[in-house]
């Protein structure tokens, strides 16, 4: 479902990357492919200046979200350009249906996010119920909320033999959802609260989660599957469960694996690759979170 890349800065082959930065200028450059979302990590640890330029094109909307202190950016509209001072938490939109222009000065570190115009489309008449006219926001501001996105983004990025896609989409459509109420040009007021998935689509989605690997579960085929958007299946399946759907399978998976420990002798490793952890210390840490004891710990318990 996902295509990653990572390039070190020495060895890449390609001069630009996809959003018009030099790449053998990036410390980290991080890319992953989702179907209606890419996601970025882009860092630079030299105090250089650099110049982006992209055209015009139909890809969608670009949010960055400034990860550390300390970058400045001018930005060049036609003859006219102006500094941006970028704190931790600040933000910038880039819509590529215009050209883009600036020169980047320091360091910098960027998780960025890339949404499809068909997604930008879809979540504006779901959350208004009209089309979306743009977006608004000046360049640097803060977003509190999307700093906190931003940080626990750049670490699913950094683990990627743990990154969970159901978890990574889960967070494409939490930062599209915050996107288009807060900066986009029609109100979110209009969202009807209180939706619920029918018990039917309940069950369906139930199934299917739990019938999925951690490398192939999509939003994407699960809401289908049930006839809503991703973003409206999500938001339903929480406010059915109280849960994510992401939560809801870890706490299915835990469930399981306290099954296991207690009736059976398989080893740590077997029982997290039986109930679809990526490995032992995946499970291992999970299962300490959510349980509050190390599952060895709790074996020993269980059985004494």
């Amino acid at each position: 479902m996902f295509n990653q890349t990572e390039i070190a800065p020495l060895t890449a082959a390609r001069k630009k990357d996809s959003l018009g930065c030099l790449s053998n200028q990036l410390h980290k450059d991080i890319e992953l492919e989702a179907g209606d979302f890419t996601f970025y990590r882009k860092c630079r640890r030299q105090e250089k200046t650099s110049e982006v330029a992209t055209p015009a094109s139909d890809r969608g909307v670009l949010i960055g979200v400034s990860l550390s202190a300390g970058h400045r950016r001018r930005i060049i509209s036609g003859n006219r350009s102006a500094m941006h001072e970028f704190d931790k938490d600040s933000v910038y939109i880039r819509n590529f249906e215009e050209d883009y222009r600036a020169d980047l000065h320091g360091a910098f570190d960027f998780v960025l996010v890339e949404f499809s115009r068909a997604f930008i489309t879809n979540t504006g008449y779901e959350r208004s119920g009209s089309h979306m006219t743009g977006f608004s926001a000046q360049p640097g501001g803060k977003d509190p909320i999307f700093g906190h996105l931003a940080q626990v983004l750049a670490l699913a990025l950094d683990r990627e033999s743990q990154a969970s896609p159901l978890f990574i989409e889960q967070l494409g459509v939490t930062i599209g959802t915050h996107l288009v109420d807060h900066y986009g040009g029609a109100p979110a007021q209009s969202v009807k609260p209180g939706r619920r998935l029918s018990s039917l689509h309940e069950t369906r989605a139930k199934d299917m989660l739990l019938a999925k690997t951690q490398d192939n579960v999509s939003l994407e085929e699960i809401a289908s599957a049930c006839n809503l958007s991703r973003s409206y299946f999500i938001r339903a399946f929480r406010e059915t469960t109280n849960r994510t759907p992401h939560q809801w399978l870890l706490e299915q998976r835990i469930e399981r694996s306290r099954h296991l420990l207690r009736s059976s002798d398989a080893s740590l490793s077997e029982i997290a690759i039986a109930c679809g952890f990526s490995d032992q210390s995946h499970f291992t840490r999970t299962f300490t979170q959510l349980v509050g004891t190390p599952p060895g710990s709790w074996r020993r318990l269980a059985r004494s």
